[in-house]
């Protein structure tokens, strides 16, 4: 099912294409019309392998088409894909390539938050739906890794080009913040364990979508709330990524947040406030979405190669007894999450303390587990100014109705969905008081 272009936010495509048609014209060029969309880009190597994530495009469920080209055709997010494809193909060199790919990303990842702030007519995916910019996005990566432009391009040439669309579609080039505002910035994960349903979605990252650019007055103070997904990936937190997008709203300056709220997803039916970050890695059970391993187990976890130095536990700083207040949908409830499993000092088997470490202990599991929720928590509060709330929200689990073993959506799972959003809506808003 193709949609109309007029899916997506009309502004968007257009500023998107100006752009683009003046990166790729040559100074002799005059103005091009909108390229083709119908016809199939020819600078590509399709006998290119994607990585594991990119390779499940083709996945559907039970032998039967592509969940993933599902997904995009009725979020409208092929359309951008498409174009995507065509405007390399028509770039003349590095420069424009650079350029191209970055203003790319934001546009895709400006598109996704206009969509999930406005309601969308059927039979497009709700507003709410994150997955169209994950599929869009992976899309766009196994386009580069097998775009061979005239030009040439080097192998660090085209990682970086990977990197730079990224950063730019989650969010990461864009968080600034306007003068005389109170400054909130909320993350979000990529749907993950993809192999056991394709059809997944995180509610983490649709709550990042539908709250970017957001301003709400509280108590007479005006929030404005700037938002990041990251990926679930070990390679892009090995590499900083946490650190790249987080930091610069750390330092002195306009742009220092007043919070800091990671957020993913943990359990069925709960909003769990993590009170204590630990340090390693340690989950065995999974992979990331690249199948690759941490590398740690509960009995000998261990810490990312980037890891900046510090100690073994941090405790968040959120105001979490009155977030645990906060008023959500019945089916959910609200705790603040204590437990923890530790290695204690001297021993060598890990302890479950349901009231948060001891002194001297080794970090198997956070609060919020010994996975990537728990490491960009643990990230998050290493960077925070001690004086400043920054913690970690873990959202419920978005589930389908039992009934679906193949459908992308259903009643249900929309209505999980939303309730969740406005469950993390209403944890942070009681965050500010």
């Amino acid at each position: 099912m193709r949609l109309r272009p007029s899916s997506l936010p009309r502004f968007v495509l257009l500023g998107a294409l100006a752009l683009a048609t003046a990166l790729t014209a040559t100074p002799q060029a005059t103005a091009s019309p909108l390229p083709d969309l119908s016809t199939k880009p020819t600078c590509f190597d399709a006998g290119v392998a994607g990585t594991v994530e990119e390779q499940r495009l083709d996945n559907g469920v039970a032998g039967g088409p592509s969940v993933p080209a599902e997904i995009l055709a009725r979020s409208g997010f092929d359309r951008q894909v498409a174009l995507f494809g065509k405007l390399l193909c028509a770039v003349p060199n590095r420069a424009a390539a650079s350029a191209l790919v970055r203003v790319q990303g934001e546009v895709l990842w400006r598109t996704a938050t206009y969509r999930a702030q406005h309601p969308q007519a059927a039979p497009a995916l709700p507003s709410t739906d994150d997955r169209g910019l994950y599929w869009a996005r992976i899309s766009m990566a196994l386009a580069l890794r097998q775009w061979h432009p005239h030009f040439g391009l080097g192998t660090a040439e085209r990682a970086e080009l990977i990197r730079s669309l990224e950063y730019s579609s989650r969010g990461i080039t864009s968080t600034r913040y306007s003068p005389g505002v109170q400054k909130i910035l909320v993350t979000g994960f990529d749907p993950f364990t993809l192999d056991a349903d394709i059809r997944i979605g995180n509610p983490s990252g649709a709550n990042a979508l539908t709250l970017d650019g957001q301003r709400w007055k509280v108590n007479g103070k005006t929030y404005e709330i700037q938002t990041v997904v990251f990926p679930v990936r070990y390679t892009d937190f090995d590499e900083s990524m946490v650190e790249n997008a987080l930091a610069p709203h750390y330092r002195g300056g306009p742009q220092h947040a007043d919070l800091v709220m990671t957020v993913s997803q943990g359990r069925v039916g709960i909003f769990d406030l993590e009170a204590f970050n630990g340090r390693r890695r340690s989950v065995s059970s999974i992979g990331d979405n690249n199948n690759l391993w941490g590398g740690g187990t509960v009995n000998a976890p261990v810490v990312s190669p980037s890891m900046p130095a510090g100690p073994e536990w941090i405790t968040s700083s959120l105001p979490l007894a009155r977030m645990a207040g906060a008023t959500v949908p019945a089916q959910f409830r609200t705790r603040v999450n204590t437990s923890v499993l530790e290695i204690p000092a001297g021993q060598t088997l890990p302890v479950r303390r349901p009231d948060g470490p001891t002194p001297g202990s080794i970090a198997s599991e956070g609060a919020g587990g010994g996975y990537l929720s728990n490491e960009v928590a643990y990230r998050n509060t290493l960077l925070r100014d001690l004086s400043m709330p920054a913690g970690h929200l873990h959202v419920p689990v978005l589930q389908f109705d039992v009934a679906n073993k193949t459908a992308i959506t259903d009643p249900t799972y929309e209505a999980n969905r939303d309730q969740i959003v406005q469950g993390a809506h209403s944890v942070l808003r009681t965050a500010l008081g």
